[in-house]
């Protein structure tokens, strides 16, 4: 009996084992493809960043010159490698540790990140979060295999992306120059409002930058929250940036962190820090 026991248990684990190894191919191969239509549109020309950086509202074109080396070529695309923490309940214990990496196209605009977030020992989220050829989408599983959540394309969930990948591209700077579509407005001496349109879809965030010229927050009085049962509710939303370094002559921020701003005070569910960086240039060397 004992025999039989440990062969049904044997059976089962490798059972498991292999339906844990199918569901993860299957999850990277979604991920590739979806990466593969963010780049498959994205500009190859070469070119040089233009000199008229001075005619921008003043915090910006200080920004651009602080980030972007001199005779800097636009970038095409990021490949950004992170870690850190996600809120994955409510209370100081309920940050759980994740792995991510993130994929940005400068022109069209567009991102994939890709996600796993620890839940428990042996129990792992996988999310996957994009913004793609126009259309906002967001992918959760449990190990990959359980679906919790799964929509594309809604107006709030596309809004949202696009929103995300504006105050993102300080990663990529360049995809913040006009020439990439991004049109500023002066808020005061040390903010802007940036706005994008990509498809039938419109967004503002406005960056704040400190003493340093750099980017140290970002803001929207209205992004998308899901509050549950499909719903959701236009909330306040920042994010810090913080700890900028030198990847491949563009000074980005190595750490983050985003909050809601709920009534009773910010809600932070995000931070992380960059472990690695790859760019490509519109002339194809990184």
């Amino acid at each position: 009996m004992r025999k039989h026991l440990v062969l049904t248990l044997g059976a089962l684990a490798a059972g498991t084992g292999a339906g844990l190894a199918v569901a993860d191919w299957r999850w990277r191969s979604a991920t590739a493809a979806l990466v593969s239509r963010l780049h498959a549109d994205a500009a190859p020309e070469p070119r040089e960043v233009p000199s008229e950086i001075g005619a921008l509202p003043k915090p910006v074109a200080r920004y651009f010159r602080a980030v972007l080396p001199p005779s800097a070529g636009a970038l095409r695309s990021a490949r950004l490698e992170q870690r850190g923490e996600f809120l994955g309940r409510p209370g100081s214990d309920g940050w759980r540790a994740f792995t991510a990496v993130e994929h940005f196209s400068a022109r069209p605009a567009g991102f994939v990140w890709d996600a796993r977030i620890r839940m428990a020992p042996g129990l792992t989220i996988r999310v996957r979060d994009g913004f793609v050829r126009g259309r906002g989408s967001m992918v959760a599983s449990v190990l990959g295999i359980y679906p919790v959540v799964s929509v594309e394309g809604r107006p709030n969930v596309t809004a949202a992306a696009l929103q995300r990948y504006l105050a993102e591209a300080v990663w990529i700077p360049t995809a913040l120059l006009p020439e990439e579509g991004v049109r500023w407005a002066s808020l005061d001496e040390s903010s802007a409002r940036a706005t994008i349109t990509a498809g039938d879809t419109t967004v503002s965030v406005d960056f704040h930058f400190g003493a340093d010229d750099l980017v140290d927050r970002i803001f929207t009085a209205a992004r998308g929250r899901d509050v549950g049962e499909g719903r959701s509710v236009p909330t306040p939303w920042q994010g810090r940036f913080s700890h900028y370094e030198l990847r491949d002559g563009y000074r980005i921020p190595m750490r983050g962190e985003v909050e809601w701003v709920l009534p009773g005070g910010p809600a932070p569910y995000w931070r992380g820090e960059i472990t690695g960086v790859t760019f490509e240039r519109r002339t194809g060397a990184t």
